[in-house]
């Protein structure tokens, strides 16, 4: 039996310390660690370091700045674990490419930071207000399909036209990131990989782990074939440059002026709504598996999360302003937690407990230099793949939320412009041909039968990201 300190009664939640909106535990108090999941963050822990490679270039931090950014993100990741929140986090993935787009327009240096401040600062008030009020849910569900679905093609076409565009990083490095990405998509979307898993308990296992096969293969073709340096690896503690990063904060480049948080509210306003399908979607995956353990009752209160998701933004616009976002939800891992959650509770003690486990390893694993230091030269191929995958997720569920030729001509040309020009032009875009070429009425109330023909999906979301 799993040991720690607070036994959990059959039927009930796992236990925890009340605190206003939040519900307080601790590893040992109130949960078990979990062995599967405790491996799989030493493995997966790179995808976080990924992040470097954007922090470099959009907003000219140096490695040993951008890593102590990292830090400070592995300790927003164990926030919703500690506080109540039973999935564990990620960044908001499909809106990467549009911040990408959004930090373009700035200088890398103190414009683009204080334009990432003004940009995450605006999430966290949103992710605030809507979690107290019904207007989150409200925007969501009033917004036209034939949007929604724009806002993802437009993520998913930057996601990949950023990759293979001249100068990108497949141009550049293109056998070990092509290779990888084709293990990725085959494992995790062939049909034909599908019907060999139902006949093979390894390749059962091997499709579990999601992205990480496919990362440890571009990981080794790109060593191989020295598409990139092998890894000068140093033995020791991780020694991030806490000191060095306060050059880079609010309190040294100055905080943004009006100005550039008007240009920051389309890409705010885009990102809530993806990271909302993203709770919908985890909700709605709890839920399904809550009811095959009856021993253990889950909590997934959404204001609770999204109160935390946006002191996880507060946080990083203050000592860390990060391009992924803080997201309420890292899809696939759990995914990977509630297949295994089903397997009874000798498998698992506690959903809450794996999630939590997942990121309490994840930051361990920053503190070890050899992982660090070794993995340190690919950390593009890690990014690359995760944006390829985001895109081609994000344009797979986009294209099945339109149902007729008229939504899909909306979002296809939104998408594109959201692509090409960034969140501003492209909400801009789409909403003048939905009002110009979908609605029934251009002014007043919608028919019932439009109104009927947009009703939300738990599909908003996509499957890979953080």
């Amino acid at each position: 039996m799993a040991r720690y300190l607070y036994r959990r009664e059959e039927g009930q939640e796992q236990p925890y310390w009340p605190l206003g909106p939040f519900k307080v535990r601790l590893p040992f108090v109130h949960y078990p660690l979990e062995q599967a999941e405790f491996v799989q963050a030493f493995l997966l822990f790179v995808i976080s370091l990924g992040m470097i490679p954007l922090l470099q270039e959009y907003m000219g931090l140096p490695y040993e700045a951008a890593l102590a950014y990292v830090f400070v993100a592995g300790v927003g990741f164990m926030l919703p674990g500690l506080l109540g929140v039973p999935f564990p986090p990620g960044w908001i993935t499909p809106a990467i490419p549009l911040v990408v787009l959004y930090l373009e327009g700035f200088e890398p240096g103190p414009d683009a930071i204080r334009a990432m401040i003004a940009l995450q600062l605006l999430v966290s008030v949103i992710f605030f207000v809507l979690g107290v009020t019904p207007l989150g849910r409200i925007l969501v569900e009033r917004l036209p399909i034939s949007l929604k679905a724009g806002i993802l093609l437009g993520a998913g076409i930057a996601a990949l036209t950023g990759e293979i565009e001249e100068g990108g990083r497949l141009a550049e490095t293109p056998i070990s990131i092509i290779v990888g990405a084709v293990v990725v998509i085959y494992m995790m979307f062939s049909t034909s990989f599908s019907d060999l898993q139902q006949r093979s308990r390894v390749l059962r296992f091997l499709g579990s782990y999601g992205m990480v096969p496919g990362m440890i293969v571009g990981i080794a073709v790109a060593w191989a074939i020295r598409e990139y340096p092998l890894p000068d690896i140093e033995w020791g503690l991780t020694q991030p440059s806490f000191v060095e990063m306060w050059n880079y904060l609010p309190f040294t480049v100055g905080f943004p002026s009006p100005e550039i948080f008007l240009a920051a509210v389309p890409t705010a306003v885009i990102a809530y709504i993806i990271a909302y399908g993203d709770i919908i979607v985890g909700t709605s995956l709890v839920r399904r598996v809550d009811d095959e353990r009856p021993d253990e009752r889950i909590d997934t209160d959404p204001n609770r999360v999204h109160i935390v998701t946006g002191i996880r933004n507060l946080m990083h616009a203050f000592f860390a302003p990060y391009p992924g976002l803080a997201g309420p939800i890292f899809t696939a891992i759990t995914a990977s937690i509630a297949v295994r959650y089903t397997q009874g509770r000798r498998a698992m003690e506690s959903f809450f407990g794996a999630g939590a486990t997942y990121h309490i390893a994840g930051f361990l694993a920053l503190f070890l230099l050899p992982l660090v230091t070794g993995f340190q030269p690919i950390l593009p191929v890690a990014l690359s793949l995760t944006l390829i995958l985001t895109g081609y997720l994000c344009i797979t569920v986009g294209m099945e939320q339109v149902t007729n030729n008229t939504q899909r001509g909306v979002a296809g040309v939104m998408g594109v412009v959201l692509a090409i020009y960034g969140a501003g032009y492209g909400l801009a875009v789409g909403i003048f041909l939905y009002l110009l070429v979908e609605r029934r009425r251009l002014f007043g109330r919608r028919e019932p039968d439009e109104k009927s023909s947009e009703r939300p999906t738990e599909t908003t979301g996509e499957g890979s990201r953080r």
